[in-house]
C-alpha cells in the first residue's frame, strides 16, 4: 500500500483515478492545482504522482519544473492532448512515463507498479518549448523515440540515429539539440553523402589559408562550428574508411587538425544517422567496427512510414495544414493509409504539397491521389496506436468531433448534425476531451439549416 497524489483541476477526473488508485489497494490523496501538489509533494507526503499536464495556473510542467533539485517521488504525466513537444519535455525533467487520457484501471496499475519500483527520480534543467514544426503522430514507435529524446537531450551521450531515407532522422537530431541544454548552442548538420570524398575533410575539420590549392583563406570547418553544440553527422555509413579513421581520433581525444594546420581542442556533441545497416558494413570491412561502437552508444531507431500506419493521416493533415491546402475527405485518407509509401514522411510531405499545387477543391478525394500509383505490398506487422479498445475509440471520437468542429467552423449544433448525434452528446464529449469550439454558435443556424428546415 502507498501513498499516491492525484494532480488533476478537473474535480471528475480527480475523483475516478483516486477512486481506481483506492480500488488497487493504494492510499490516494488529492490536488486540485500545481500549488497544493507542490506542498504536498515537498511535505514528503506522497511516495509517487499522477500528474495532470493542462491546469490553470501552475501546470504540471511547471511543478515539475519547481522540483527541479530536490529528490521528488517518482512522477507520471497524464494529458488529455498529447503533443512531441510535451512529451518529450515531460521525459526530459524525469517523467517516469508519459499517459493519454482516458487511462484503464490495467495502464493505471503498470504505471504506478513501475513508479514504486523506481522509487528513483532525477530531473535535469529544465530548456524550452518548442516543437519541432514537423514531429507529428501518435504511433507506440513514435512515441517510444520521443521518450528517448527527453531522456538523452541534456546528456552527451553519442547518438546513433537509424532509419531508412526520408523517415525523419535529421528532425530527431534536431529535437535532441533544442531540447537539451546545448539547445542554444549552434546546430551544424553535414550529409556525408553528398560532399565529394575530396572535400569532406576539409568541410569537417577546416583548413589553413594555403593548405592546397584554392585554399585562400581559414575554414573553420564543422567540428569548430558546431562547438559548444551538436554535430550531425548524416549518412555516416557513405565515408570511406580513411574518413572514418579521423572521426574516430576526435571522438577519442575531442581533437580536431585543420588541414595544414594544428589540432584544435573542441567540445562538440555527436549525433550520427544512416540508412545502412552499419554492423552488416562491418562484417563487409566498408565500416571500421571500433568506430561503430563509439558512434552506437544509444541506438535510436525510425521505424517506416508504412510501419506506422497510426501517424499517416496526423501527418498528411499537419502538412496540408503547413501548405494552407484543403482538407482531407475520407475516401483520400484510406487511400493514404493503402499506399505503401516507399519514400516514407519525405514522400507524404511532397505527396500533400502535390495535391495542394494541383487542387482547387475544399477537399481532397482519393481521385486527387491518382499520382501514388501502385501500392507496395504492407508489411504483415504494423504499428497500430498500442492501447486498449476504448481507448482507441475515445481518440477517435475525439478526432471525428474536432474535425466536424473545423469545417463547421466551430459551430456546435452544425458539428452535432454532421456527426449524427445529440447536441447535449456533443457538450457533454467536448467537456470531457477538453475541446472548445473557435466559434460558440449553436442558436444561429447557417444558410444551410435553414434552406434545409425550410423544405
Amino acid at each position: 500500500m502507498a501513498r499516491i497524489l492525484i494532480v488533476d483541476d478537473d474535480a471528475a477526473m480527480r475523483d475516478a483515478l483516486a477512486a481506481a488508485v483506492a480500488d488497487l489497494g493504494h492510499v490516494p490523496l488529492e490536488a486540485g492545482d500545481g500549488s497544493e501538489a507542490l506542498t504536498i509533494i515537498r511535505a514528503g507526503s506522497a511516495e509517487a504522482v499522477i500528474l495532470d499536464l493542462r491546469m490553470a495556473g501552475t501546470d504540471g510542467l511547471e511543478v515539475m519544473r519547481r522540483l527541479q533539485g530536490s529528490h521528488p517521488p517518482p512522477i507520471t504525466v497524464l494529458t488529455a492532448h498529447a503533443t512531441a513537444a510535451n512529451t518529450i519535455e515531460a521525459m526530459r525533467l524525469g517523467a517516469v512515463d508519459h499517459l493519454t487520457k482516458p487511462i484503464s484501471q490495467a495502464e493505471l496499475k503498470r504505471v504506478i507498479d513501475t513508479m514504486l519500483a523506481s522509487r528513483a527520480h532525477t530531473g535535469p534543467i529544465a530548456h524550452g518549448d518548442q516543437e519541432p514544426d514537423e514531429f507529428v503522430g501518435s504511433s507506440a514507435a513514435l512515441r517510444s523515440v520521443q521518450k528517448a529524446i527527453g531522456r538523452l537531450a541534456d546528456a552527451d551521450t553519442t547518438i546513433l540515429i537509424t532509419g531508412e531515407t526520408g523517415t525523419g532522422k535529421e528532425l530527431v537530431a534536431r529535437a535532441t539539440h533544442s531540447h537539451g541544454r546545448r539547445g542554444n548552442k549552434p546546430f551544424v548538420a553535414v550529409n556525408c553523402a553528398a560532399i565529394p570524398r575530396d572535400l569532406l575533410e576539409s568541410e569537417l575539420f577546416g583548413h589553413v589559408r594555403g593548405a592546397f590549392t584554392g585554399a585562400t583563406g581559414d575554414r573553420a570547418g564543422a567540428f569548430r562550428d558546431a562547438n559548444g553544440g551538436v554535430l550531425f553527422l548524416d549518412e555516416v555509413g557513405d565515408m570511406d574508411l580513411a574518413m572514418q579513421a579521423k572521426i574516430l581520433r576526435v571522438l577519442q581525444d575531442g581533437m580536431v587538425t585543420p588541414v595544414g594546420g594544428r589540432p584544435v581542442k573542441v567540445d562538440v556533441r555527436i549525433i550520427a544517422a544512416t540508412h545502412r545497416n552499419l554492423e552488416q558494413c562491418v562484417r563487409e570491412g566498408v565500416f571500421r567496427e571500433d568506430l561503430f561502437y563509439r558512434l552506437n552508444v544509444v541506438p535510436v531507431h525510425l521505424p517506416p512510414l508504412r510501419e506506422r500506419i497510426a501517424d499517416i493521416v496526423p501527418l498528411a493533415e499537419h502538412f496540408l495544414r503547413q501548405a494552407r491546402g484543403p482538407g482531407l475527405g475520407p475516401e483520400a485518407a484510406a487511400t493514404l493509409l493503402r499506399h505503401g509509401w516507399p519514400g516514407n514522411v519525405r514522400e507524404l510531405k511532397n505527396a500533400m504539397q502535390r495535391a495542394t499545387a494541383l487542387v482547387r477543391a475544399p477537399l481532397l478525394t482519393e481521385s486527387d491521389f491518382s499520382f501514388l500509383g501502385s501500392t507496395p505490398a504492407r508489411p504483415k506487422t504494423v504499428d497500430w496506436p498500442d492501447e486498449e479498445l476504448a481507448n482507441a475509440l475515445a481518440r477517435l471520437e475525439e478526432m471525428l468531433i474536432r474535425r466536424a468542429l473545423d469545417r463547421c467552423r466551430g459551430n456546435r449544433a452544425e458539428a452535432a448534425r454532421m456527426l449524427g448525434i445529440r447536441r447535449q452528446h456533443l457538450y457533454s464529449r467536448l467537456e470531457r476531451y477538453g475541446i472548445v469550439s473557435a466559434e460558440r454558435t449553436d442558436d444561429v443556424p447557417s444558410a444551410d439549416t435553414i434552406e434545409n428546415g425550410a423544405r
